[in-house]
């Protein structure tokens, strides 16, 4: 009796560490509905999370579990991707329309993921039609836990500063503009943090003497940005979840979809300063301004804007050259303890190498968008469940576009044949690869990859050859989850595909995503296990052609 019971104390133990050895949960009910908001000053429709334009942010910390109940109030469809989120082994949840049903009118799903050895800046938004267009954004911020070490000292305050392009016309109007076969054209101002320019509202307080990180987003639709504050150097110290050599900049390039942190030290006059956003690279250039005050501070703001960097020939290798100076900080650690240049990226052999080039075609009189001559669509079963399901044969092709474009004198013609239908690409798990960007258009692009980071090792001008290996960076190249590509220019990234589902690579310009340009990544796990990847989830929204179908075996352990 007594060896039974000493069994149940054991047990009953060992089920108290199991629990509280698990990472802890932060739970969010959200209400997705339209509302008002003004980010120009003009009233219109937008989406609200919770009656907010932001969003709520989500503030946690490195390894938590996420849940997050979200109900549709919109008239239409809904998904929310967690960006730059990786996923690990969660595909399931990554809110794109080739990995998940979206959310119907009137109904809610609860998500479920952890971010896993991650920290960093990022934020969330709908992947649905153009729904971005309208709002449903938000910060996502992953600290460091308490016991990895921090590369810099706490700051004072952390600010969230979620920028980018905005149009007045709501995204219902813009996709009919595409569904026409149209473009968007020129967007009509710069939103800060949903709003335009007020005089005598402050977005952010500083006090004398004090250090404050500002986190910065590019969230818009197009257009390139830079950021700055009048008066006020940055330091640079976070790129999308990594540590960055800590250099000292006047202003910073942020391309769309990218993140960044910096550090700003309240050291000037105390009285009010500019916060100054502007476009690059566009024929008319668009600038807003939001209001930094000091606490106690006199003085309003020196109508005398900083200026922007230089644009035309000059600016882009100013640009360029800003990106090169941009590098991994190999003593820190990131999520875990071991510090970020322990992991030796230079030293592995590729194993394939993608080569894409974007272009912009006409057809059957419409504008679309494509990969290598391959113009995505959509389905109505998700890819991700057409292959969990064992259906994919009846969704889609693999491998319909080439790892390289074709070749001659009529790959340079934007009017090329396209075809339109599912790019996905079959890739072979745990493979090192590298991706290579080219772009022959004459608008700058960025690309961004869901379920991992990569090594951005390369961005030259011209076009791109195995000879330009020799000028990859190989050892402090930032791991990151967003490159810009320069019109008439290359970039170059590495990763290893560990990350075992259904990951979508695209262009992060709202416009060209919507008509084609982006691919379906499937990385399979031959060995069907929990280790390699999660079971689908209980919950799961089925649609298309897997609605009715029996459940497949789980993966087994």
């Amino acid at each position: 009796m007594g060896s039974i019971k000493s069994f149940v104390a054991v047990l009953v133990c060992l089920c108290a560490v199991a629990v509280q050895a698990e990472d802890p949960y932060l739970f969010f009910d959200w209400n997705v509905t339209y509302g008002m908001i003004s980010p120009l000053g003009v009233p219109q429709q937008g989406i609200l999370i919770n009656g907010q334009f932001p969003g709520p942010k989500i503030n946690c910390t490195s390894n938590n579990n996420i849940v997050v109940n979200v109900f549709n109030n919109l008239d239409e469809p809904l998904l929310l991707t967690w960006y730059g989120v990786q996923q690990r082994k969660n595909s399931w949840q990554d809110g794109t329309p080739g990995t998940m049903c979206p959310i119907a009118p009137g109904n809610n799903f609860t998500y479920h993921f952890q971010v896993k050895d991650q920290i960093g800046s990022s934020f969330y938004y709908p992947t649905t039609s153009l729904q971005k267009a309208s709002g449903g954004i938000g910060g996502l911020q992953v600290h460091s836990r308490l016991l990895i070490p921090v590369p810099f000292d706490p700051p004072t305050d952390d600010f969230s500063v979620l920028t980018g392009d905005w149009y007045t016309k709501g995204h219902k109007s813009l996709k009919r503009l595409l569904d026409s076969g149209r473009s968007l054209g020129r967007p009509d101002g710069i939103q800060i943090n949903g709003n335009s320019y007020k005089k005598d509202e402050p977005l952010f307080t500083m006090e004398v003497g004090k250090t404050y990180r500002y986190r910065v987003c590019n969230v818009g639709m197009k257009t390139s940005l830079n950021f700055r504050i009048q008066n006020h150097t940055l330091k640079l110290v976070e790129m999308e979840g990594s540590h960055t050599v800590q250099n000292v900049y006047d202003s910073l390039d942020v391309h769309v979809g990218q993140c960044f942190s910096v550090l700003v030290t309240a050291n000037q006059d105390p009285k009010d300063y500019f916060m100054v956003v502007s476009s690059r690279f566009t024929k008319k250039p668009l600038t807003t301004v939001a209001l930094i005050h000091y606490a106690n501070g006199k003085g309003p703001a020196s109508p005398e804007l900083p200026p922007p960097p230089p644009e035309t020939e000059t600016g882009l290798a100013w640009s360029i050259n800003q990106f090169r100076s941009f590098r991994w900080n190999l003593t820190a650690s990131a999520a875990r303890p071991n510090p970020q240049g322990s992991y030796h990226y230079g030293q592995i052999n590729i194993t394939r190498t993608f080569k894409l080039v974007n272009s912009r075609a006409r057809v059957d009189g419409k504008l679309r968008y494509a990969v290598n001559g391959v113009s995505h669509t959509d389905s109505a079963t998700p890819f991700k469940l057409a292959e969990y399901y064992g259906v994919q044969d009846k969704v889609f092709k693999y491998d319909t576009m080439k790892d390289e474009p074709a070749t001659g004198p009529e790959s340079d013609n934007n009017n090329i044949n396209v075809l339109v239908t599912s790019n996905v690409v079959n890739a072979t798990f745990r493979n090192f690869v590298e991706i290579v960007f080219e772009n022959r258009e004459k608008t700058i692009q960025t690309w961004h990859l869901d379920g991992y980071s990569f090594f951005a090792v390369a961005i030259e001008p011209g076009r791109w050859s195995p000879d330009k290996r020799k000028n990859y960076n190989l050892v402090d190249a930032v791991s990151r989850n967003t490159i810009q590509v320069y019109p008439g220019s290359w970039a170059a990234v590495m990763t290893t595909l560990d990350n075992a589902g259904m990951w979508n690579l695209r262009s992060e310009m709202g416009e060209r995503a919507y008509l084609g340009q982006q691919i379906y990544v499937s990385v399979l796990s031959p060995a069907r296990s929990l280790r390699d990847e999660y079971n689908l989830p209980d919950n799961t929204l089925l649609c298309g052609m897997v609605t009715n179908l029996p459940k497949p075996p789980p993966y087994s352990i």
